[in-house]
């Protein structure tokens, strides 16, 4: 009988930072609107529309003396300790990332040497065949580093990736921008492996999309919007209302590619682990994919969230809500082996991703 190389996820490891910052921290701050002009709203009524709108009510910031890399180290480890196996065979280490390393109370990026590099060193591997690189594919890098471990795996050219998603997005924002409140800081970590297996299992199939015509600044970076700041210092931005109709439009037809070309029927899924951006956004795009099918769904019973404690940490949140699923830390939510699982992703480029994974 012939055997499949399945790509599977053996181990799993997740930071989140124990900094707890709760939307009444945001009350008493002066906010101002892209053109400089002040936001006259109470700060209670800023922070209840936030809520209304993203869901979320707080999130975590790294300690002072944590850097980016420092995250993605606890979580490396967590995940090797998870899958039991020894760090000096691991082939590669993904790190997945929008800014570096950036020290408190500065926005200066470090990628010198890169973060993976970093992470390599400070778990002590010594092999030199372990290659240690990053990629900077907006929010969907974690999943773009499954799906380049998975393409080296079917290469032949590795046997066993660490995937990395981590950021510290507190030390990027805009204080005066109310989009501050939406972005938080974690890490999360994923042991791949390529397996020798009678049946099917693991990454089935996947999508990859990229617009960068008018989309390609939905992101940015753009100074601040408090009046009289230097221009040349810069800080995460976004066109909010042009990326919810972007994804609205895009991921969940990225998702149908993925699943059609599995394959696999639609009520098979179990569930659909999402970017965790906004909540509003995510169960817009979920209803949407499923009305592809014709079908209406109670899309909460499907797509477990985080956001609502953790906030937007970008590369980080579709491998740390993995890894506390797995751990029994998101309320309702179980994965048990065999299950259909969709993984998709869309942030700055503007990208997006999706595969289909069976446990």
């Amino acid at each position: 009988m012939s055997k499949y190389l399945n790509t599977v996820i053996t181990g799993t490891g997740s930071y989140i930072p124990s900094k707890v910052v709760s939307n009444a921290d945001f009350t008493s701050q002066i906010f101002f609107e892209k053109d400089n002009s002040p936001i006259d709203s109470p700060g209670e009524e800023i922070t209840r529309k936030f809520r209304d709108i993203t869901g979320i009510y707080e999130r975590r910031y790294v300690e002072a003396n944590q850097s980016n890399a420092d995250i993605a180290t606890i979580a490396a480890k967590r995940a090797i300790e998870s899958s039991g196996i020894d760090p000096e065979t691991i082939d590669q280490i993904i790190v997945a990332h929008n800014f570096g390393d950036v020290i408190s109370d500065s926005i200066q990026t470090d990628i010198l040497p890169s973060i993976a590099s970093r992470v390599k060193n400070r778990l002590g591997i010594k092999s030199e065949t372990c290659i240690p690189y990053d990629i900077v594919f907006g929010c969907p890098g974690w999943v773009q580093g499954v799906l380049q471990a998975h393409a080296y795996f079917k290469a032949g050219m590795a046997k066993r990736c660490l995937v990395i998603g981590s950021e510290t997005l507190s030390r990027m924002v805009d204080r005066y921008d109310r989009d501050t409140m939406i972005f938080s800081d974690g890490a999360g970590a994923t042991i791949l492996e390529a397996l020798e297996e009678d049946q099917p299992r693991g990454l089935l199939t996947h999508a990859v999309v990229s617009h960068t015509n008018e989309e390609v600044d939905y992101l940015y970076f753009g100074k601040s919007n408090s009046p009289g700041s230097d221009p040349n210092v810069r800080y995460i931005k976004m066109q909010g209302r042009k990326i919810y109709e972007y994804s609205l439009s895009n991921v969940p037809r990225a998702m149908k590619v993925a699943l059609d070309a599995s394959g696999i029927d639609i009520s098979e899924v179990k569930k659909i682990l999402i970017h965790q951006a906004n909540e509003k956004m995510d169960e817009a795009i979920v209803q949407r994919f499923y009305r592809l099918f014709g079908i209406r769904t109670d899309v909460y019973q499907l797509m477990p969230m985080n956001i609502q404690k953790l906030g937007n940490s970008s590369v980080a949140t579709v491998p740390t809500l993995y890894d506390m699923i797995l751990r029994g830390e998101i309320d309702n939510h179980t994965i048990h082996s065999g299950d259909v699982l969709i993984f998709a992703s869309v942030g700055a480029g503007m990208n997006i991703n999706a595969f289909v994974y069976r446990q």
